[in-house]
């Protein structure tokens, strides 16, 4: 039997689901930090603000999840994406991932960049594979960031 994959946009039904989902990934290899919580316990905040929270649906389980976080001025993260051991190898982090840059275009975003740990090998190949590029790190609020990539939205 074929299962049904949907992408669709946050509501409030599934809070938990994008905590569970995000918690579950964080803790299989750092720590849940404070502004993981912030998010985390919050969703809302992050649409209020300008961004938008994507969801996988499989059949009627939400199994991954990819959020546009706007930082103001037209600076756009791509964040809080992960996706539940059983869907994974469906290509469903690079499907969230192409959804949520074509969102941060529909805003007209001068810039996206996602913050990551070069630890995570599979989500650093898929990032680079859909035009993300390395850039100076900087300041972060996450103890386990290591990495800073760009997505170069004016030459595409």
């Amino acid at each position: 039997m074929k299962k049904e994959l949907q992408i669709i946009e946050y509501q409030h039904i599934y809070k938990e689901d994008f905590k569970r989902i995000n918690v579950e990934w964080i803790e299989k290899f750092f720590k849940v930090e404070p502004h993981d919580l912030e998010q985390l316990d919050d969703p809302q905040a992050i649409i209020d603000a300008g961004g938008q929270i994507f969801l996988a649906k499989l059949d009627d389980e939400i199994v991954g999840t990819s959020a546009l976080i706007h930082d103001g001025d037209g600076v756009y993260e791509l964040a809080k994406m992960g996706v539940t051991p059983k869907a994974q190898g469906l290509g469903l982090g690079k499907k969230m991932c192409l959804i949520t840059i074509e969102e941060a275009k529909k805003r007209k975003a001068k810039t996206l960049y996602l913050l990551s740990n070069r630890a995570l090998t599979p989500a650093i190949t898929m990032y680079l594979s859909v035009g993300f590029v390395e850039v100076p790190l900087g300041g972060t609020l996450y103890e386990r960031t290591d990495i800073k990539m760009e997505y170069p939205l004016n030459s595409r």
